[in-house]
């Protein structure tokens, strides 16, 4: 076993705090992984705080993981010793269901479904019922730590170009709206609205530009306009009833990360014909729709789940040649409560990232 350290939430109303706990070394398939950085998704405080009801405690988030293999198992070729590495939401999958052998693990259909890094199978309610858990383990901890294990082939290489405090939340932010945009086809002169304007909205903006969109942020926060206009890109606050209605039949395809409940129907009259509406931050019941706009243009109300291991080779691969990079605030571990906080508060321009160096300290200091 490995003695490891991390920060953990014991309960839903509990501050993180450091977690002494136990790793399996790395089997004949798997690597160890010496954690650089981690980046800070809203996910994590949604499952730390339990929002989403199924939140196993302790709690030790964090998967938008970069660092440093320091030992491959007997089996592995894709990487060795030294490699620098990222490891997104998963670290296994059941491999044999269709979405699995067609090499969308995102949307494993197997008896615990894909093995979040943190948090434990994605179907726990299957254990429950059936006394099986393919995985053997009901917890799972993720990047808030100084080491990580997981299969050789749910890590990708970090190409050198991007700078390794940024490449992190590539690994979330990233690959999710990239996934999306990659779905429905986005492509060189069409019209892309991104709604919401935080980790993921920066990321879609970016990637969206990259691909030769046309691209508008809709965003509640009036100071955040500045913020798209430095990307090139056009800036809406949302409840401005007069440029929705001149923006009426303008948008080919609407990406929204808003990762809370939010109205849908304003946007729907945004798109053309056949356009589509996707949402893949807020992952709650959200209240219903009007379907006569959908009905009347044939358009799509749509979901994307993260992206697959190979969306996010693909991802890494298509940053590093765009040269794109989120805007990242590197924190201490030990400020990850204020964090916390802030993002629930909006003030974060755009993503934390922690240097879990300030771990290692912290164990040094002990």
């Amino acid at each position: 076993m490995i003695k490891a350290i991390g920060y953990a939430a014991k309960h839903s109303f509990s501050r993180l705090k450091a977690l002494e706990f136990e790793r399996d070394e790395a089997g004949a398939d798997e690597i160890e992984i010496e954690v650089l950085y981690c980046g800070v998704c809203h996910s994590d405080i949604h499952q730390a705080e339990n929002d989403w009801g199924n939140t196993v405690y302790p709690c030790m988030p964090g998967h938008e993981v970069v660092g440093r293999v320091t030992k491959a198992g007997t089996n592995v070729t894709l990487h060795k010793e030294g490699d620098l590495v990222g490891v997104g939401c998963m670290i296994d999958s059941c491999r044999a269901c269709e979405p699995c052998r067609e090499h969308e693990e995102q949307y494993c259909e197997g008896p615990n479904s894909w093995l979040a890094t943190y948090n434990g199978p994605m179907k726990p309610v299957a254990q429950a019922k059936t006394g099986q858990n393919m995985y053997g383990r009901d917890n799972t901890y993720g990047g808030y730590s100084n080491v990580l294990v997981v299969k050789a082939d749910f890590a990708l290489k970090i190409p050198a170009s991007i700078p390794v405090e940024a490449a992190a939340p590539i690994l979330c932010a990233g690959v999710t709206t990239y996934s999306a945009m990659k779905h429905w086809n986005v492509k060189a002169g069409q019209s892309v609205g991104v709604v919401g304007f935080g980790g993921l909205g920066d990321m879609a903006v970016k990637i969206a530009k990259a691909m030769g969109a046309e691209v508008t942020v809709f965003t509640t926060t009036k100071e955040k306009i500045a913020e798209a206009q430095k990307l090139g890109v056009q800036g809406v606050v949302e409840g401005d009833k007069d440029t929705f209605a001149a923006l009426a039949g303008s948008f080919d395809f609407i990406l929204s990360t808003i990762p809370e409940k939010h109205e849908v129907d304003p946007f729907v009259p945004l798109l053309k014909r056949n356009g589509a509406y996707v949402a893949v931050g807020a992952i709650v019941p959200m209240a219903g729709y009007d379907n006569q706009p959908l009905i009347m243009g044939r358009k799509t109300l749509g979901g994307s789940l993260i992206g697959s291991i190979a969306e996010t080779r693909e991802i890494l691969d298509f940053c590093a040649e765009h040269g794109i990079a989120p805007e990242v605030q590197v924190i201490s571990i030990q400020e990850i409560n204020e964090a916390y906080k802030r993002v629930k508060e909006g003030d974060v321009r755009f993503r934390y990232v922690i240097d879990v160096a300030s771990l290692r300290q912290e164990m040094a200091d002990a």
